[in-house]
């Protein structure tokens, strides 16, 4: 019988403490574990980009990280973009452009265009859609997709709507990523 591991970690700007088994994966910890079930699974090893998540600023797939792997560090799950004064500009955009079906690879798509903004705010559409090319949507194709990334790029550089500006570049292409 495995014995749990106790992990301490900022998961969407919160301090949280948890016990996981030093097998489960990141994102079974935090589906199974914390409860937060934006994140999804798709196909469970790295290639679908379906449970996409930040850590450390970093674009990483959680089914390919250990939850033990995540003590003292901190985590940005799809749950960690919106705020109480509303929808993050890049939910509100897909909405908008209707970017989305089923829902399963919103998550991830919604994260990793995050990621794709704080480093380059203002994305071509070969950028764009380069940078999203590790997330597979099955039902929306991708124009849709990629139409609510742009304007929510514009809208926060200032060229659409009035938005607030992205933080800081600080994440790494997922070709960057060693999971």
């Amino acid at each position: 019988m495995a014995t749990k591991t106790h992990v301490s970690a900022k998961i969407n700007g919160e301090d949280v403490e948890f016990l996981c088994e030093p097998h489960q994966s990141l994102l079974e910890c935090l589906r199974d574990v914390l409860s937060l079930t934006g994140t999804k699974e798709g196909c469970n090893d790295g290639n679908c980009g379906a449970c996409s998540v930040l850590l450390n600023g970093r674009l990483v797939n959680s089914c390919l990280v250990l939850g033990v792997e995540i003590d003292g560090q901190e985590v940005t799950t799809v749950e960690g973009l919106a705020d109480w004064h509303g929808l993050h500009p890049l939910q509100q955009a897909f909405l908008e452009h209707a970017a989305l079906q089923c829902g399963i690879c919103t998550p991830g798509f919604l994260v990793a265009s995050k990621a794709l903004l704080d480093r380059n705010p203002s994305p071509t559409e070969a950028q764009t859609r380069q940078w999203l090319a590790g997330n597979l949507c099955r039902c929306t194709g991708y124009d849709k997709i990629v139409r609510a990334v742009m304007a929510a790029a514009r809208q926060a550089s200032g060229d659409g709507e009035a938005g607030s500006q992205y933080p800081t570049p600080t994440t790494h292409h997922p070709s960057e990523v060693k999971a």
